[in-house]
């Protein structure tokens, strides 16, 4: 089913299901985010990519990541009211963030006045894509948010690792929009280093060049039932 919404005067034929942020991207409008990503589901967890949103006649502040289009649903992406409330939710972020380049980088970006020079940190601002990552894309669940709330004795959310489940993909520092989550290697790229744990690296049968860890081959040759031997060629040498 499509559905008819306007976004800055531009009518648009939306799918439904689709996020205002999605239609918005088909009209090459650009939106800030630190949060998003396309193979995601939606987190609104940074809020910078606010925009107006006028549904039963009135206009209210909406992420637009998360926000499903709706049937005659009008959206301004560029207000003044829409500055605003990026350029606080950036505020925020170099506030508790200022030495985090990604975040300097985009505050600038949205109006706020920032030190000069080259931000050297690397925070984790708990945009969620690591976590969500882990869950909808490899699957294991290694990562998991552990809130606030009542009996936890965390002012904010963090993130937790469960290192049994880990495979050692690498796909959370990949998607890390800050840096937090390193991979490194050790040892002429014996052993794979990540959240602390250690993974042995398997070398290519072929080449000898080491490619993949060995708990995500076995993790792989399980889940789709492709022998183990069958897993050790790299890409090059296939």
């Amino acid at each position: 089913m499509m559905l008819n919404i306007v976004i800055d005067g531009q009518k648009v034929k939306a799918k439904e299901g689709s996020t205002i942020l999605e239609n918005a991207r088909t009209l090459k409008i650009e939106i800030p985010t630190l949060c998003h990503h396309g193979e995601l589901t939606p987190f609104g967890a940074c809020r910078l990519c606010s925009v107006e949103v006028k549904t039963n006649g009135k206009w209210q502040i909406a992420t637009s990541c998360n926000t499903p289009a709706e049937d005659g649903m009008e959206v301004i992406t560029g207000s003044d009211r829409v500055k605003e409330s990026r350029k606080a939710a950036a505020q925020l972020l170099y506030y508790k963030y200022p030495e985090t380049q990604a975040v300097k980088e985009i505050a600038q970006k949205l109006g706020v006045k920032v030190s000069p020079g080259k931000a050297e940190g690397h925070d984790c601002i708990l945009c969620g894509l690591c976590v969500r990552t882990c869950q909808e894309i490899v699957g294991v669940g290694a990562l998991t948010f552990r809130d606030r709330g009542r009996d936890r004795d965390i002012d904010e959310p963090v993130i937790d690792f469960d290192p049994s489940a880990c495979i050692g993909c690498g796909s959370c520092a990949y998607v890390c929009p800050t840096g937090y989550v390193k991979m490194e290697y050790d040892g002429d790229g014996e052993r794979r280093i990540i959240w602390d744990k250690v993974f042995k690296m398997v070398p290519c049968k072929v080449c000898g060049r080491y490619f993949a860890p060995e708990d995500q081959l076995k993790y792989i040759s399980k889940t789709t039932g492709v022998p183990f031997s069958e897993l050790t060629t790299c890409v090059d040498c296939r």
